[in-house]
């Protein structure tokens, strides 16, 4: 580390202080140039890095620390105001606003000290000229503290009251202190409504739209705005993250997600920052932190989940059990030290409410990784001496109702019937139908009770029962891959099923059974035969076998409905391996309405999820669409977490294609969490991230889409996804981070996605990701690694024969030389390249559309050769050197012009602006009369232009109107100037 020798050093010094993380080692750094500065012997370098060291302290976890600047700052200004300089003396008033909150924050400064300095600031203002709003809005922040509502509503009223002036807190952080106090009375939608241009983007500052983002989730989560708390949440936390100093707000993400059944993504931002749970520069903030840490582990308690690990304060595990206890103990005890300051309980009222609350919403899905964590299993119930046997009557006859009439848990009826009946002597009937039922539940392993089950069933005189349950053994044999063996064996059951319904031995029912077992089983085979016609004409022969003797006869029988419907469903089936795709997609629309129109929506999902995979297909975007959404509604509660993620996650494909970005985000954000709740988060959730991180980043929603995307990377592997999945995802990212000014961060994502398509065969993306990375790297200021990127580019581009690729990473690099070692002759020479390549490109170009693009690249690539010669002049030179690349500027500008013009109208624009810049060359040349005749140039080029009917390039009616109305006013705005030249 260089010695600081003089204020200049001492001030450079500072500034690079001032954009390193906030922290104890920027405050360490801070107390150092302090002392460098002392050594100086010049007043304002030691009162400026005082300043420093009073604002990273503010900025940080050590807030405590600033008083004692802040008081040899007043000291000084006290004694001797003629060292400070304007800026200073600004700096110096303004702080006060921050020593007074900061005393707040600290409980062993006296109540009475506070009320002292609050009148100091006032005395203070008032001899500085300054209006007394930021005073009034200090005095609010006192009583609003203490728990005066009546003189923090006062206060609050003069504060709004009193004319906004320089020492004012910034739009952004008074809408934020005014929003809040709405909130904490209850006023949810006013706070809400004051929040709007900060949530929005229209005010920010160093902790704006951080500290709103957080505020307003609990005010949106008890106004039922979820979707806009989620958004808020994702935004806000990635604001918040690595600021040291916002540990209130943090703690507000952390209450989020334990009030929206997202308590594992609690614990994830707990992991993150273990220092705030001892950090103890700010009370006021630690108290905060503790309260949701309370709350937290309280929720994860009654979730069943006390015994688990979890962070917390650093020397010894803790699970929720414990830490809840030792959160709460300690929050209300720095509460209570407020409290004893303030003369009030309102601290500590606010502390326990806090604890207290209870989830706002059950589960409010964020689209990131974050899986509910699954309660331990519940202890056997202790055994109670019976009392009294169940009605197993009334178990039996709702068993049978549920079955007869196909519903959902018939199964587990009839479960529950069999344990009622343990030791209760039972007709055979009654005990084949439980065992029928039990093998039901088992599938492929339930072969051997089908069997017992007839045996009961023939026992009780149902022999076609009998026979449909050994069919259903069959058919579950098939599904374990006995499929020639169940053949064999249904075939028989079939030819005796037949000749006893044709001697009135049995029912149509039971009859229909075996004849769908055998069909079902055939249609397996089927699945089997590679496209063998005589196995897939036998199949449909055994379907339509169902559909003669059922079709017509089903009258209010449930089961022969389904029977129909399951027949129409599996001709489909048949159609689609014979590869006659749209006779498919027909048949499994009528099977599923057949369900529908049966009563049994839910059997309709499998084949409407068919239906619309067939239809993608064959291009029938709307029809796919249809039968997502059917299947979605007929699902409904029976659909089981994997199948509603696939579903959702195609859904928002198809909405997205026709490009509903707002939906598709939706679904993909449901398919998200549906595959986290099925234990698929890092195969299906991943897909489903990384599309709605698509989605988010479609809609601009660059924060969200960061946050979501960073979500899916960990998942998404090449094995898995495949590797364009994972470069599409870094790539969004990388845009994602460009967007948020996050440019160091963007170029590693691209970097790392150009790393992988550096192997793909098509070269076209790989050059595309280096060249953005380099875009990403020069806007970090990183030169030298820029210009690496875009040579890389560059090469790409000229492999590949794609002109404005390799012309428009020529420019950059020229740009770049500026800032590097090849300098103003290196940027010459690129520059000039990039002409060359442009010529040769366009005298090359095959067709006219082509040629015209590459027109256009000239003009631009000539304008900023120019701008580029006139920027290359160093600050204060003059004489005939810097008259010479005027010149050579202007020449060069006046190319441009003319390549502009040999497009027409399209080109206005770029033409006109070429025109303006040259002549402001020409007043720099002492040639006005020059200048005056490009600015009439201009003019007359938009006499009688009207921007409504031709946009002149610009994407919008509005962009051209914009466009035109900016060329006129230049142009005037030249000839004044050129006139008084």
């Amino acid at each position: 580390m260089s010695e600081i020798t003089d204020f200049d050093a001492l001030r450079e010094a500072m500034a690079e202080n001032s954009g390193q993380p906030e922290g104890p080692a920027r405050n360490t750094r801070a107390e150092e140039l302090l002392t460098a500065a002392e050594k100086l012997n010049i007043p304002l370098a030691v009162i400026e890095a005082l300043g420093h060291q009073l604002k990273v302290y503010n900025y940080s976890s050590e807030k405590g620390k600033m008083f004692v600047p802040f008081a040899r700052l007043l000291r000084m200004w006290d004694e001797r105001p003629e060292d400070f300089d304007e800026y200073e003396t600004h700096s110096l008033h303004w702080v006060f606003k921050w020593v007074s909150a900061g005393m707040l924050d600290q409980p062993h400064i006296p109540l009475a000290s506070i009320e002292k300095w609050l009148g100091e600031m006032e005395h203070r203002y008032r001899l500085a000229g300054h209006s007394e709003r930021a005073v009034r809005g200090a005095e609010h922040s006192v009583a609003a503290h203490v728990g005066d509502v009546a003189r923090a509503e006062r206060a609050y009223a003069a504060w709004l009251a009193a004319d906004r002036d320089a020492m004012a807190d910034c739009h952004a952080c008074e809408l934020h202190g005014q929003g809040w106090w709405q909130a904490e009375q209850g006023r949810d939608a006013e706070a809400l409504e004051l929040w709007r241009p900060v949530l929005e983007g229209e005010y920010a500052c160093a902790h704006e739209p951080h500290t709103a983002l957080a505020s307003c989730l609990v005010p949106l989560l008890r106004l039922g705005r979820l979707d806009e708390a989620r958004a808020c949440h994702l935004r806000g936390f990635r604001l918040v993250r690595a600021m040291e100093s916002m540990r209130g707000a943090y703690a507000d993400h952390v209450e989020f997600c334990a009030l929206t059944g997202n308590e594992a993504r609690g614990l994830e931002l707990l992991a993150e920052r273990p220092a705030y749970f001892t950090d103890d520069g700010q009370p006021r903030s630690r108290l905060d932190f503790l309260s949701v840490v309370a709350l937290l582990m309280d929720r994860l308690t009654v979730l069943g989940l006390g015994d688990r690990q979890v962070p917390g304060p650093a020397g010894r595990e803790w699970t929720a059990r414990e830490l809840a206890p030792h959160a709460r103990g300690e929050a209300l005890a720095l509460a209570a030290r407020f409290d004893e300051r303030n003369g009030t309980a309102h601290v500590s009222e606010r502390a326990r409410a806090r604890m207290a609350r209870q989830p706002l919403v059950e589960r409010l899905p964020l689209g990131v990784r974050s899986v509910r964590p699954a309660p331990p299993p519940a202890p056997a119930a202790p055994a109670v001496p019976v009392t009294g046997q169940p009605d197993l009557p009334a178990l039996l006859a709702e068993a049978r109702r549920l079955s007869d009439h196909l519903r959902p848990n018939a199964v587990e009826a009839w479960a529950a019937a069999a344990e009622a009946a343990a030791g209760v002597e039972l007709d055979p009937r009654d005990r084949a139908e439980m065992a029928d039922h039990e093998a039901m539940a088992l599938g492929p392993e339930g072969a051997g009770l089908f069997e017992r089950a007839a045996a009961l069933y023939a026992e009780a005189g149902d022999p076609g029962e009998a026979l449909a349950a050994r069919a259903r053994g069959a058919y579950v044999r098939a599904l374990a891959g006995d499929v020639e063996g169940a053949a064999v064996t249904v075939t028989g059951l079939y030819d005796e099923v037949l000749a006893l319904y044709a001697a009135d031995g049995t029912g149509i029912r039971q009859t229909a059974s075996v004849v769908m077992s055998r069909a079902r089983i055939l249609t397996r085979r089927a699945h089997g035969g590679e496209g063998d016609g005589a196995v897939l004409a036998e199949a449909e022969a055994a379907v339509r076998e169902v559909l003669a003797l059922v079709d017509g006869r089903t009258g209010q029988d449930v089961r022969l409905a389904a029977r129909v419907a399951e027949a129409q469903a599996m001709l489909g089936e048949l159609a689609g391996l014979a590869g006659d795709l749209e006779t498919a997609a027909e048949l499994f629309a009528r099977g599923a309405s057949a369900f529908v129109a049966a009563g049994l929506p839910w059997f309709a999902v499998e084949y409407e999820a068919r239906l619309a995979s067939l239809a993608h297909h064959l291009g029938d975007v709307a029809e796919a669409e249809r039968a997502l959404r059917a299947a979605l509604e007929h699902g409904g509660q029976q659909l089981e977490a994997p199948g509603r993620a696939q579903l959702h996650l195609q859904l928002g494909e198809v909405v997205g294609g026709r490009g509903d970005a707002v939906e598709a985000a939706e679904h993909a954000l449901e398919a998200a969490h549906w595959a986290d709740e099925a234990g698929e988060s890092a195969t299906l959730g991943a897909w489903a991230r990384q599309q709605l991180g698509g989605f988010l980043l479609r809609q601009g929603r660059w924060a969200e889409a960061a946050e979501v995307l960073e979500a899916a990377l960990p998942d998404l592997t090449a094995e898995t996804h495949g590797d364009g999945a994972v470069v599409q995802t870094q790539w969004w990212l990388g845009d994602c981070l460009s967007e948020l000014g996050e440019h160091r961060a963007a170029a590693e994502r691209r970097l790392q996605a150009a790393e992988i398509a550096r192997h793909w065969p098509e070269q076209h993306d790989h050059a595309t990701l280096a060249h953005l990375a380099g875009e990403s790297l020069g806007q970090a200021g990183l030169a030298a690694e820029a210009d690496q990127a875009y040579t890389r580019a560059g090469d790409l581009w000229r492999t590949l024969g794609n002109a404005p690729g390799l012309i428009r990473s020529l420019r950059a690099r020229a740009w770049l030389a500026l800032e590097t070692e090849g300098g103003p002759d290196g940027a010459r020479a690129l520059m000039a390249e990039a002409i060359r390549a442009c010529e040769a490109a366009r005298e090359a170009a095959s067709d006219e559309e082509t040629r015209q693009q590459l027109v256009a690249e000239l003009g631009d690539t000539h304008r900023q050769f120019a701008d580029l010669l006139a920027r290359s002049v160093s600050e204060g030179a003059e004489g005939p050197v810097v008259r010479a690349v005027f010149e050579e500027a202007l020449s060069r500008l006046q190319r441009a012009a003319e390549v502009f013009s040999s497009l027409g109208e399209v080109a206005l624009h770029s033409r006109t602006g070429a025109e303006l810049t040259a002549g402001w060359l020409e007043i720099e040349l002492d040639r006005p009369a020059d200048a005056r005749a490009r600015a009439r140039t201009v003019l007359s080029a938009y006499d009688g232009y009207d921007a409504a009917e031709t946009d002149a390039g610009a994407e919008t009616e509005g962009e051209g109107r914009s466009a035109v109305r900016a060329r006129r006013a230049e142009a005037e705005h030249m000839l004044r100037v050129a006139s008084e030249a």
